[in-house]
């Protein structure tokens, strides 16, 4: 039996029939701009070299690469048959972390003084990437979040996953600006398991800068439910512009002044005040382990998880097979072959003769 380690990316699959759909659309409208200079049978001989069967040839060896290739992309993993042992359950004592990232626009900004160092955005990047590389029994998910809030990776023990959605997160993917902690204090409270016996803490990301809603009556809440607020702050104290492209910054189109950002650590301490969690500011070294320290301070719960050894995973296979295709769709032309062309596959009776 296969399974996925990313079936969500199966969907991606859909793909094969838009593009069969739109190689039928552009053959048919082909047939008819042929019809416009004459009869099809009568302009066949002043093309010799257009084949009518090669482009779909072509067009199915296309479909099958990405088929594979999407296949690839959700790692299949082998669940029985000769290698029954490849999917083992184990039982592991962790806690449950929700990470809240803020993904508004200030993010584009410094995280320090200098306009032109690292965005705040890699930054907690980076510094979430350090944090879950010390996660080793935990489940964690993911929540971004700008004027409104998004969960993009529901809890899991799946650290690939985790730093795969991290990596690709950017300003782009909430549409409504602003900066609500509030609604993704609520939404991280609703994501984790009903295990009251397992800790659970919340990490915030973000500048602080908030305009939407009342975090910290969320991160109280979060607390009398029994779940942990951490927040790290990321930016400086000085004012700093937000970039928007080459050497363009935000204009506030109500002043037409530049926007100044800057990292609101009143708020993000408060926050983690009213969540009985601690606040950090992102740039400093110890960050990551006071952090991780005071999630250690957490009740582990136990769990069962499935783990695969190395032997299940099966991508290798297609990895191959998708190799094969390419090497073989490199070579496969459209027009007539060549030394093809003096056998007929296809002959019309004439007078009841070949």
């Amino acid at each position: 039996m296969i399974t996925f380690a990313y079936p969500h990316l199966l969907y991606l699959l859909l793909l094969i029939p838009a593009a069969l759909g739109l190689f039928v659309w552009a053959r048919i409208s082909r047939k008819r701009k042929l019809k416009r200079f004459g009869n099809p049978e009568t302009l066949a001989p002043l093309m010799p070299d257009v084949s009518s069967y090669m482009p779909w040839v072509k067009i199915t060896f296309s479909c099958l690469i990405m088929a594979v290739l999407v296949i690839i992309l959700a790692r299949p993993r082998a669940t029985g048959g000769l290698d029954s042992d490849a999917a083992e359950t184990e039982s592991s004592r962790g806690i449950e972390v929700m990470i809240c990232l803020d993904v508004s626009n200030s993010m584009l900004a410094s995280s320090t003084d200098d306009e032109a160092g690292v965005s705040r955005l890699q930054r907690a990047k980076f510094i979430l990437e350090k944090l879950i590389d010390k996660m080793h029994n935990d489940k964690v998910g993911l929540i971004v979040f700008a004027g409104d809030a998004y969960t993009q990776l529901p809890i899991t023990s799946d650290y690939i996953s985790a730093k795969m959605f991290i990596n690709n997160i950017s300003t782009d993917m909430v549409p409504t600006q602003g900066t609500a902690i509030g609604a993704a204090l609520e939404m991280a409270m609703n994501s984790f398991t009903p295990d009251e016996a397992m800790g659970k803490a919340i990490v915030v990301l973000t500048d602080g800068e908030n305009f939407e809603d009342n975090a910290v009556e969320e991160a109280h809440r979060a607390s009398n439910a029994g779940i942990q607020v951490d927040v790290i702050g990321l930016g400086a104290g000085r004012g700093v512009r937000i970039p928007v492209g080459r050497n363009n910054y935000m204009i506030n189109p109500m002043t037409g002044e530049e926007v100044q950002t800057r990292l609101d650590e009143a708020t993000a301490s408060e926050i983690a005040k009213a969540g009985k969690g601690i606040y950090v500011n992102g740039a400093s070294s110890s960050a990551i382990s006071d952090v991780d320290m005071k999630m250690d301070e957490l009740e582990q719960g136990e769990f069962s998880r499935k783990t695969f050894s190395p032997q299940s995973e099966q991508f290798p296979v297609f990895a191959w097979i998708a190799l094969i295709l390419l090497l073989i769709d490199s070579i496969v032309v459209t027009r007539k072959i060549s030394w093809l062309k003096k056998y007929k596959f296809f002959s019309k009776e004439e007078g009841g003769k070949k």
